[in-house]
């Protein structure tokens, strides 16, 4: 291990989201590698941060991926949609005993990397997906509503996120198209139709209108808190609910490879993710309830800077804190909050503490 000195790579690298950790690190006096399938795109953002880069792809046999890694740390995988990029990093991370991180919110990816937790602890490897938004803060709210309520059996999420999207989260989202809404029942996770309900939720600003839709944290808050029952919640104009409930009528159509390819294509076009500007501007609303059997509930609120901030900074933080402490990190799958705890997200840039909301101000209302 020590002949890596704690070398690291962002695969990746020019996306939107790898593009902008790699700038951060750069200013932090990290000297990450920088890796992806383009070479033309890696050359440029190579010589303007004067960082080393490779180009490979993931089509080739995991040998010849593992061999890219063999003398490499850390992996931090910013290549969405992660559905297809995880599973050949992950096989390669387990060769070359590399730990790997990634900054995906898709719900079977983090299954599917949960069933490799036993492989990563016998090769002594972190495996930890999530490390940006909307993982670490929700994850976060998630545990502390445990600790206030440890008999709940019910939890529910949902965060408002405003401001423009990049190409990789809107290529995530289309691919999400393809598959039924999924929450957690009695510990299982089953599929429902999108938006199949919609509710209010009384975020720090004003209440929102939210509709009923797969998120993360059905997959991630299970393993945080053991909670059994988990829905989430997004935040959405009256149009767009009816829009995404219509969705559940022609999921053989988004199903179809050119009809994917076809989306994916122009949101790759027309989107280009916010600017500084826009980063700075916009802020972030996480908001969660715990119930139990009784009756009892509790909600809290949290607070953050921008998502694509909070990724940049929350995941280059968590890059750290392995790096730093690998060597008494027991190996296997961790969430973010399992990582580095409850606290790590207040530590962030523009990231507030997780408030309990007062019984007065909880918001009591019927599924719509």
């Amino acid at each position: 291990m020590n002949i890596k000195n704690n070398r690291w790579m962002i695969y990746g690298a020019s996306g939107y989201s790898g593009r902008l950790i790699a700038l951060e690190a750069r200013k932090r006096g990290y000297k990450p590698l920088l890796a992806g399938r383009d070479g033309e795109k890696l050359r440029v953002i190579s010589n303007k941060l004067n960082l080393p880069f490779r180009v490979f792809d993931l089509e080739s046999e995991v040998e010849e991926i593992h061999h890219q890694l063999q003398d490499i740390q850390l992996l931090l995988n910013c290549a969405g949609p992660f559905s297809q990029t995880s599973q050949p990093l992950i096989e390669a991370c387990l060769e070359a005993k590399c730990n790997y991180l990634d900054i995906t919110g898709e719900i079977n990816v983090f299954e599917a990397l949960h069933q490799r937790h036993q492989q990563a602890y016998q090769e002594d490897i972190v495996i930890c997906p999530g490390v940006g938004f909307d993982v670490i803060p929700t994850d976060a709210v998630a545990t502390v509503l445990k600790n206030e309520l440890p008999d709940a059996t019910h939890l529910s999420l949902s965060f408002s996120a405003p401001g423009s999207i990049s190409p990789g989260t809107a290529k995530t989202g289309i691919e999400g198209l393809k598959e039924k809404t999924k929450i957690r029942k009695n510990g299982q996770l089953i599929s429902v139709p999108a938006a199949k309900r919609r509710r209010e939720i009384p975020f720090a600003d004003k209440r929102r209108k939210a509709s009923l839709i797969g998120l993360a944290d059905v997959a991630t808050a299970y393993y945080s808190t053991g909670i059994p029952n988990i829905d989430t919640w997004l935040p959405m104009p009256t149009q767009a609910h009816i829009q995404l409930k219509a969705s559940n009528y022609v999921r053989a159509v988004l199903k179809m490879t050119a009809v994917q390819s076809r989306l994916k294509n122009k949101a790759a076009s027309s989107l280009k993710g916010p600017n500084k500007a826009q980063r700075d501007k916009f802020s972030s609303q996480i908001w969660g309830e715990v119930r139990n059997k009784d009756g009892e509930s509790v909600q809290a609120i949290l607070t953050t800077c921008n998502a694509y901030k909070l990724t940049i900074h929350g995941a280059l933080g968590i890059v750290e804190y392995v790096l730093n402490n690998h060597k008494h990190i027991e190996g296997g799958y961790y969430t973010p909050t399992q990582l580095v705890g409850p606290g790590y997200i207040s530590t962030l840039p523009g990231c507030s503490q997780i408030q309990l909301l007062p019984e007065a101000l909880q918001l009591k209302t019927a599924i719509l």
